[in-house]
């Protein structure tokens, strides 16, 4: 006898197969519906909605040109999370449909209807995520722009609107939770809307209502989200009974370090919740050490294990070689630079680090921790390469390797397969035009470093300065090409 096993057909996921209408006004200004923001921030918004009586939802407006969030648009902002990892020593999975978001914006081709939002009342809360590249300030963004080209220049025009419709009133300010991975974003963010504020000459008085009658938290946001799980989708689906374009994968884990006043707290009710969710007074240790340690983790792993041949988070984290590289590089190199805490507390969250990177149903590709690497290394790595050469008199070797793995990454790229880089328009053509060079013969491998090195837009400021470290990386760059990144890191 053949046994057939049934296929459930699967629904069209939107509001009205799922019975699920939009039941809460629009509280949440949310720039970016990217994999992050959706199973981290719409996720907590969600769970604020179902447990407490914060009953609010989530507009989401899409912060660049290119595409207009189609998938979100055809599901009404529907979309499942699945998240998997230890609880209570089990592994466990748990697939949510998340209900928060209500409605997508594209402000460059919706510049008054993203502008009408800003006359909402109850819209009290603006969250971001424009990577660590999104907060600057651009001089050639103008008022008159619909829409200026920075998201902190679009924000500023909607906060600018929000001043005039309400005739300046104090209880229509937001709260702004930026989560962009910087330090200090909130100030940085604050710092760049007064800046254009003052460059398009706005009245006085809108700027004393941004800084008074605003609220610019900086936050720490942790959880790996892996995007969308292709392997399981199927089975995902199956369980759900809907068709989702936009499932998303992540971790358990999560965390949100908030440095709000006690008014924040109150409006967002996270402690109604059993959200890891901590609002504090300063955020320096909690940044420093999740910074250093996970995400600098993340940045020295992902050209180190992409040109091993490796694809996953997964996968390098069971290949011994690439494994004992990030490990050498937390415990060895950025271990000393954490001074203000304990060896203890240090070793207990490199652990528990190692051990999220070796999660078992997290597929997180190395590609797509990639995204604008460079500055990543600026905010990640490049602090502690600087005090562990100060506290040692010479530079750390492992990272300074990493680096080199992300210079050759960016050549686009390696044994003859092309790399999908992505990065900043103007950083992916100062890459192809320095390896154009090298391809025909114009410059050596030492004159690419030695260009990179000392170019403070791509690596933070001049490296060259460090002794002996442009010789190491052409050395390093060599040796990637003649005998592969393995045998490198045997000889490291």
């Amino acid at each position: 006898m053949t046994i057939h096993k049934e296929i459930t057909e699967l629904k069209v996921l939107n509001r009205k197969t799922t019975g699920k209408p939009v039941e809460y006004p629009v509280r949440v200004l949310q720039f970016g519906g990217g994999n992050f923001l959706r199973a981290f921030c719409d996720w907590m918004f969600d769970v604020l909605n179902k447990t407490t009586d914060f009953n609010g939802s989530v507009v989401v407006v899409k912060p660049t040109e290119r595409g207009e969030y189609s998938e979100l648009l055809n599901q009404d902002g529907l979309f499942h999370v699945v998240l998997d990892g230890l609880k209570d020593g089990n592994l466990v999975s748990e697939v949510t449909l998340v209900e928060s978001v209500s409605t997508i914006i594209q402000p460059y081709k919706e510049w008054n209807a993203y502008l009408a939002l800003a006359e909402v009342p109850e819209l009290r809360f603006i969250v971001s995520n424009t990577t660590e590249a999104g907060i600057k300030f651009l001089e050639k963004d103008n008022k008159t722009d619909n829409p200026p080209h920075e998201f902190p220049a679009k924000l500023t025009l909607w906060l600018y609107h929000r001043f005039n419709y309400f005739k300046g009133a104090a209880d229509k300010g937001c709260i702004l939770l930026p989560c962009e991975l910087i330090e200090d974003n909130g100030d940085a963010l604050r710092k760049t809307i007064i800046q254009y504020a003052e460059h398009w000459g706005l009245e006085t008085a809108f700027i004393t209502w941004i800084k008074n009658c605003n609220y610019f938290c900086s936050t720490l946001v942790d959880r790996i989200v892996s995007g969308f799980p292709t392997d399981r989708k199927v089975a995902i689906e199956q369980q759900t009974g809907y068709k989702d374009d936009l499932l998303v994968a992540g971790e358990v884990y999560h965390s949100w370090v908030i440095k709000a006043a006690p008014i924040v707290q109150k409006e967002l009710p996270f402690s109604k919740t059993d959200l890891n969710v901590l609002f504090v007074d300063d955020l320096k240790e909690y940044r420093e050490m999740k910074v250093r340690i996970l995400n600098g983790a993340h940045t020295s792993l992902v050209p180190v294990g992409y040109l091993a041949g490796l694809r996953t988070v997964l996968e390098s984290m069971n290949d011994d070689l690439v494994r004992n590289h990030v490990l050498q590089v937390l415990s060895e190199e950025i271990k000393p630079t954490l001074t203000n805490f304990s060896e203890k507390e240090i070793d207990a969250f490199v652990n528990a680090v190692i051990d999220r990177f070796k999660n078992p149903t997290l597929k997180h590709f190395l590609i797509a921790i990639s995204l604008n690497s460079t500055s990543k290394f600026q905010a990640r790595l490049l602090p502690a390469f600087k005090e562990y050469t100060q506290i040692n008199g010479r530079f750390p070797k492992r990272i300074a390797f990493s680096l080199a793995c992300l210079i050759r990454f960016y050549k686009g790229e390696f044994d003859g397969e092309h790399i999908p880089v992505n990065d900043d328009a103007k950083v992916l053509a100062y890459f192809n035009e320095e390896w154009r060079k090298v391809t025909e013969q114009d410059q050596t491998i030492e004159n690419l470093v030695t260009n990179v090195l000392s170019n403070s837009d791509i690596v933070g400021e001049n490296l060259t300065t460090y002794n002996g470290l442009v010789q190491f990386v052409t050395k390093s760059i060599n040796s990637i090409d003649e005998v592969g990144v393995k045998e490198c890191l045997e000889a490291l």
